[in-house]
């Protein structure tokens, strides 16, 4: 068969059994590749959106970072804006808006703005880290440990923007009063799955890059959740690292750029989404080793069959809700192809999605 005649018939079959299985979501940081720039950034994402819809993916998200040379998505919800201008269906969000850098009423009004805009479409995750490191953290003008520490009243007040105003509220969002923008809890410890229980909100957790408390904060988030009016039942989405291609050998080269990069912020020294190289690992030290063995663990690299084999056995032994799945690939026309293999793969998965509250 010649595949490259066949592929584009490939492509609506796709979208109508994807999902068969449980939802499967994008996670874009917008990675700004050496020898490229931020605009290009910004196209891409835009572009990957689009594909995205076509291909059936449920949601994309895009996170914010301040001061990194490497992602172009700081001003998450200006991204966000381009991004949903440019679709039509696919759910868009923040994965998140770091809450320790902005006031909840702005943020509200920010978000309440984009659903305005977009109706039905967008989500909001949010998280307690701000995002960047220390220095940067000072000139973004919050005083970090306060506001980390006043992260769950935060929450709180911003899920107030969201509701109803209530008699005698003075200060009401607009746009964002009445709207009920979904609100997830983002983490990668304890204290996220502790808090999200507690309120009765979806819980994603930061599994592509933090996977070690994974199992145990899914665990305390099933076990302590609270029924609110927002779930009634715990919703779990994880992030998972996916890089496929034609080959094993190929997935593994287009991962050396996600090693690199990650590498490099771990030891001071971030910057642009480095191209890929044979053989990297095998130039790593046993630290930058054990770094990538314990940080990149929840990852799935190969061809079709690995890429089944693995997402199913992630899916199986998490129990997850849903997956959001990323992976910082070069060239932007290869990490789309890895998205396609990804949709195409998983046809036929026998796990099937029903809405979950304000999720659906």
């Amino acid at each position: 068969m010649n595949h490259e005649i066949a592929w584009p018939h490939c492509v609506a079959f796709v979208a109508a059994y994807i999902q068969l299985m449980i939802p499967l979501s994008v996670l874009d940081l917008s990675p700004i590749a050496a020898g490229s720039t931020a605009a290009q950034s910004l196209r891409n994402s835009l572009d990957l959106a689009q594909n995205a819809e076509r291909l059936g993916y449920h949601r994309l998200w895009l996170a914010e970072h301040h001061s990194m040379r490497g992602i172009a998505s700081a001003a998450t919800a200006v991204v966000i804006a381009h991004v949903a201008a440019g679709t039509s269906k696919i759910r868009l969000g923040a994965g998140g808006i770091m809450l320790p850098n902005h006031s909840p009423l702005m943020v509200a009004e920010a978000f309440g703005t984009l659903a305005s805009l977009h109706p039905g479409r967008i989500d909001l995750g949010v998280g307690r880290a701000p995002g960047t490191d220390q220095i940067t953290a000072q000139a973004l003008r919050r005083n970090l440990n306060q506001d980390i520490n006043g992260f769950p009243q935060d929450v709180v007040e911003l899920l107030s923007y969201f509701g109803e105003p209530q008699p005698g509220q003075h200060v009401i969002a607009v746009p964002g009063a009445g709207l009920d923008v979904p609100v997830w809890i983002l983490g990668s410890s304890l204290f996220g799955a502790q808090l999200a229980a507690a309120l009765g909100l979806p819980y994603a957790f930061a599994s592509h890059f933090a996977p070690a408390e994974m199992e145990r904060a899914i665990e305390i988030y099933r076990a302590r959740f609270e029924p609110s009016r927002y779930l009634d039942k715990p919703y779990v989405m994880l992030g998972l690292n996916v890089f496929a291609a034609e080959s094993d050998e190929e997935a593994q080269f287009l991962q050396t750029s996600q090693q690199q990069a990650f590498v490099n912020l771990r030891t001071g020294n971030p910057g642009p989404l480095p191209a890929p190289v044979q053989g990297y690992e095998e130039t790593l030290d046993l630290h930058a080793k054990a770094i990538l063995r314990q940080a990149l663990s929840c990852s799935v690299v190969g061809a079709a069959p690995a890429i089944k084999t693995g997402v199913e056995e992630f899916i199986h032994r998490t129990g997850a809700d849903e997956i959001m799945v990323t992976g910082h690939i070069f060239e932007h026309k290869a990490r789309v192809r890895s998205y396609e293999i990804l949709a195409k793969t998983m046809i036929g998965h026998d796990r099937t999605p029903a809405p979950v509250g304000l999720l659906a």
